[in-house]
């Protein structure tokens, strides 16, 4: 989107371009003009008379910034007609003049969004945490950190429209206002976190994604306990653990005044271009065909086959590896040349083999998604990781083979993470309506930097305690449609389970 660009960057500066007697009439406050700036007007000078010349004219001071009609040909990763795309921009708060850009989902939001659509009450990928704050105004000072981290990210002011469209797009705004409901609490009615994690419970709670962002916050005072709450809900489809750390780090540096020190952010568009204009669906397709084409049966321990569920249900358990297990481990990755990673999708084969009796089986592994997201990745606010099957096989060869052999498929595999999942589950012998897998496998790195951390959860809520210890993260909760997922913590030296 050319012309959107330059528009954005026009409106940035408070620079107005108008249409005076058919010529291009440029307004703009003092300083505000640069020579590369000036070079872009120059070169596109054709293309702002033909859009000003057929845009309606409005009236104020924002006459002439901001494009008032968007056009298919200024979509460049999705076709719309413009039909759908005045469709979509009616949803928009302020029009034409706030969309910033249009665009489709990222493979793993496509499987997300079907799930939210399909579930009746609540949402299996809505994320609630709950941070405790001394006073008043430092949960306020809090709130403006986050709303500048929104206004610095694309991801952060999108929401989506499917309505009557081909396909699900992302709607970026260029202004969108962090969301806060302030909330009156009766101590008469019991404990102050318990009242507000019941009324905001997932199990029955929703977002409306068509809004952005995708994100609520609702702030109570715990007058009981001398303290103000704040619970955030945030939807998996804008945020996953990497994305999570990055906005608490840069909120704080937003509130410590040093925001100049912060890198200019990186449009999650630049990804999702990447996914789309990557490995093509051919390649996708052979990858995935050659794997589980001759798989007809879904691997479902204990015959567990509902994989639409809203999470409520799910109960979690954890547990250390013993240290010299843990020491065991990686002493036989680094003989073998094969990583911790590989032992342990090899482990959580032999234990699906014995649940379902079965040899060869087939469940989802999560991926980060940002080997191949393209530069800067580690960087870019949004929802990268990616769930994918992998099929092993648990027979009379040995453990070394077997070893060496996961420790390929994974690196195969990750040529092809930006696949969709819908497009590998097709490629099984598996009928429809009935899953290929109802278990999943999410191996993070829990102990390095934020670009290590694949995922959500309370690590990721641990992870967002102030570093100046005057808030307290109360809680955080993981959750997934997947009746039976396995996670696996690598904390640096030892391993949580």
């Amino acid at each position: 989107m050319t012309l959107e660009t330059l528009f954005r960057d026009l409106d940035e500066k408070n620079i107005q371009v108008l249409l005076e007697n058919d010529e291009l009439v440029i307004r703009a406050p003092r300083g505000a003009m640069d020579a590369e700036l000036a070079a872009r007007l120059r070169t596109h000078k054709g293309d702002l008379l033909a859009f000003l010349k057929e845009a309606p004219r409005e009236t104020g001071a924002a006459a002439g910034r901001r494009p008032f009609r968007i056009t298919p040909e200024m979509l460049t990763l999705v076709s719309l007609t413009q039909d759908e795309i005045d469709r979509v921009v009616a949803t928009v708060p302020g029009g034409a003049g706030n969309v910033q850009d249009i665009y489709p989902l990222a493979p793993l939001q496509e499987g997300i969004l079907f799930h939210h659509l399909v579930t009746e009450e609540g949402d299996p990928y809505l994320l609630p945490s709950l941070l405790a704050f001394p006073r008043r105004e430092r949960l306020e000072r809090f709130l403006a950190a986050l709303q500048r981290v929104v206004d610095r990210h694309d991801i952060l002011r999108t929401g989506l429209a499917w309505e009557g469209l081909p396909e699900p797009v992302q709607v970026v705004r260029r202004k969108a206002a962090l969301p806060v409901e302030h909330l009156q609490i009766d101590p008469a009615d019991g404990d102050a976190v318990q009242q507000i994690e019941a009324r905001f419970d997932p199990r029955h709670a929703r977002l409306d994604l068509t809004q952005a962002p995708m994100l609520a916050c609702h702030v109570a005072e715990d007058a009981a306990n001398g303290r103000w709450l704040l619970h955030i809900l945030a939807h998996h489809l804008a945020i996953d653990h990497t994305t999570l750390e990055l906005l608490v780090e840069e909120a704080e540096l937003i509130e410590q005044g040093r925001e100049s020190e912060l890198p200019v952010p990186v449009p999650f568009r630049n990804f999702v271009a990447q996914a789309r204009l990557g490995v093509s669906q051919e390649e996708h397709e052979t990858f995935f065909r050659q794997m589980l084409e001759d798989i007809t049966e879904p691997t479902a321990p204990f015959d567990i086959l509902d994989i639409q569920g809203n999470g409520g249900d799910i109960h979690e358990a954890s547990e250390a590896v013993p240290e010299d297990v843990a020491r065991a481990i990686r002493r036989i990755a680094r003989t073998l040349g094969v990583s911790a990673a590989s032992m342990m999708h090899l482990a959580w084969a032999v234990v699906l083999a014995r649940l379902t009796g079965r040899q060869d089986v087939v469940f989802g592994t999560v991926l980060f998604g940002r080997m191949q997201g393209g530069e800067s990745a580690d960087r870019v606010l949004g929802m990268f990781i990616n769930t994918l099957p992998i099929r092993l096989s648990v027979d009379q060869e040995s453990v070394e083979t077997r070893l060496k052999d996961v420790h390929a498929l994974l690196a195969r595999l990750l040529r092809h993470e930006h696949a969709p999942l819908s497009l590998a589950q097709r490629c099984s012998g598996v009928q429809p309506p009935a899953p290929l897998f109802s278990t999943l496998l999410n191996f993070r790195h829990a102990g390095g930097a934020a670009a290590d951390l694949p995922d959500t959860g309370p690590a990721a809520a641990d992870a967002a305690q102030d570093r100046d210890g005057d808030f307290e993260v109360l809680s955080g909760h993981e959750r997934t449609n997947y009746p039976l997922t396995f996670s696996v913590d690598d904390l640096g030296e030892g391993f949580l389970l």
